[in-house]
């Protein structure tokens, strides 16, 4: 939402509903490939006839004028190339927020609301003008009693409000969309929406982004060429956030004459290395390192901004990460296959082998072209896996974005910087700490406690196993069949036996029914009878056409794979 004003617009644009614009979003858009597979004509509001496009710049623009939730939703499917095209992709990470700041005096209603406090009480001095502002929230500038000089950061007011109304919109669309085609069983809109709507949860939790802010500058505090300005505590609250403030330049617009003064490759690099143990050692994911977050201050460090969305990954997940990269690096593509789809979710129609192929091709491509990024490999990795029926963690998705984000902000940085090597290098290092700390006293502790566990209940497990074995009592439960082809064509065969038994059944019925004297007739036979081999008769013409239909169906979809391969 923006300043109400021009949420009021956004909301009765042409005399529409909410649900009407994104309807009308949504069906502008169905064959550009952004919503692609959506057959929507069947399943929402018929509005007059709208013109199609395929203009990412328009699409992006569309956005925009829905307000905040479709601005982050762009910003969003900016990180996810395995559901739309590149081009859109592209004038995504493009998406700026164009929004007219609110008045200073609702801002410092909100903070003495939040705060119990007037704002003459909290601050020596209040900036009204802002310093920057966008849909969610503004920046303005103050002044600590102790002389410190901060930024705060407010939540506009109904912002929240606004959010959930638009997430409820679009959930009844994606649960349709899961439901009724085949592009929403293969994506899971659902399951992304779920995704989107918990990162705008924290990004509206401005607590949790001054925890960000206090862990990132722990984490990176070994890089003496980062700094993250670190929250005032006593001021922040859920929609309100006091940060020291940090001035400087952003990365994409650093003089000529400042470039001759200072390297940026030693600043660039550092940021590569902390973002890569940020990730791969302590477990978060901030997947928008983009040029707007960053900046030289005067002392001549990199700042780094806005920590709202931070991804947790998973020791184990970030240990298969870790050795997927690694596999990528070395060329291995055999390897990389088998991580993935050990991360991985079969769908239906899972193509393994066009898989193996077009990754083991992909990854021989990226050890032979030196120009190739590792963030460009993982997000190749997502696309072909979404191609073949393989749906991937959204955490390989993130990392392939923050990688390439990465990227770009060194190429601007330090275009001359060997940037493979950097990671390489790093990836190196944090497999070392990562070997290192497995050896720690606590961890070998540990780890003899839990052999010492194993000998303990081994035999007394193995004695259950065998006594059940003994007994004939053993059974064994095989999941993961509940969507696989397999149980479909299961099935359907028990439905056509079940549907052929009921026709003998009708038949033998009418049958015998003939020689039972009635009173009702039909061409001089009983009615019933007649009527009982009427049922039976459709029944099992329908039931040839069904197989006749479905056994061509098959063979035409194996002459295609066939074709594909």
């Amino acid at each position: 939402m923006t300043e109400p004003s021009s949420d009021t617009t956004a909301t009765t644009i042409g005399g529409m509903s909410r649900r009407q614009q994104i309807v009308r979003l949504l069906v502008r858009y169905r064959n550009s490939g952004v919503f692609s597979g959506l057959q929507l004509d069947g399943e929402l509001p018929r509005l007059d006839r709208i013109p199609a496009t395929d203009n990412p710049t328009q699409f992006v623009a569309d956005l925009e004028a829905l307000g905040t939730t479709f601005v982050k939703l762009g910003q969003v499917l900016s990180t996810r190339p395995d559901m739309i095209p590149a081009e859109y992709v592209t004038a995504l990470e493009r998406m700026q927020e164009k929004v007219a700041p609110i008045p200073a005096e609702q801002i410092r209603a909100i903070i003495e609301e939040d705060l119990g406090a007037p704002v003459a009480k909290l601050f020596v001095w209040f900036d009204p003008e802002p310093l920057g502002c966008a849909s969610i929230a503004q920046v303005h500038r103050a002044e600590l009693r102790d002389g410190r000089q901060v930024a705060v950061k407010v939540q506009k007011p109904d912002v929240a409000a606004q959010l959930r109304s638009d997430l409820s919109v679009l959930r009844s669309f994606a649960t349709a969309a899961d439901h009724l085609t085949r592009v929403g069983r293969k994506v899971r809109f659902s399951d992304w929406l779920d995704e989107f709507a918990k990162t705008l949860r924290m990004e509206l939790d401005y607590e949790t982004e001054a925890a960000n802010l206090a862990r990132f500058g722990q984490h990176l505090a070994p890089y003496p060429e980062l700094t993250v300005p670190q929250p005032v505590w006593d001021l922040c609250s859920r929609r309100v956030l006091t940060m020291e403030l940090v001035q400087g330049v952003r990365v994409d617009a650093i003089p000529q004459v400042r470039r001759t003064e200072q390297s940026m490759e030693p600043l660039a690099a550092a940021l590569i290395r902390g973002y890569l143990d940020q990730i791969f050692v302590h477990g978060e994911i901030h997947a928008d390192p983009h040029p707007g977050n960053l900046r030289v201050t005067p002392e001549g460090q990199l700042a780094i901004f806005d920590l709202g969305m931070v991804a947790h990954v998973p020791p184990r997940l970030r240990e298969r990460l870790l050795k997927l990269l690694f596999a990528a690096i070395d060329g291995r593509g055999e390897e990389v296959a088998d991580e993935i789809i050990s991360i991985s979710t079969r769908l239906e129609d899972y193509d393994e082998e066009r898989y193996l192929r077009e990754t083991g091709q992909m990854i021989a491509r990226y050890a032979a072209n030196g120009t190739m990024s590792e963030g460009h490999v993982v997000l190749e990795v997502v696309r072909i896996a979404t191609a073949s029926n393989l749906r991937t963690p959204p955490e390989l998705t993130l990392l392939g974005k923050a990688l390439l984000n990465l990227e770009g902000v060194c190429r601007v940085l330090a275009p001359a910087m060997n940037t493979r090597g950097v990671v390489e290098k790093q990836l190196q290092h944090v497999m070392r700490a990562r070997l290192k700390k497995s050896l720690s006293v606590a961890n070998l502790a540990s780890e003899a406690m839990e052999m010492q566990q194993l000998l303990r209940n081994g035999p007394r497990r193995l004695t259950d196993i065998l006594s059940l074995v003994a007994e004939n009592r053993l059974q064994m439960k095989v999941t993961g069949l509940e969507e696989s082809r397999l149980m479909e064509n299961i099935q359907k065969v028990a439905n056509r036996i079940a549907a052929a038994l009921i026709t003998a059944a009708l038949l033998l019925s009418s049958v015998l029914l003939m020689r039972v004297p009635t009173r009702v007739t039909l061409f001089g036979y009983p009615a019933f009878a007649i009527l009982l081999f009427l049922v039976a008769v459709v029944i099992g013409l329908g039931l040839i056409l069904s197989a006749l239909l479905f056994d061509r169906r098959t063979r035409a979809r194996a002459h295609e794979e066939r074709g594909h391969r």
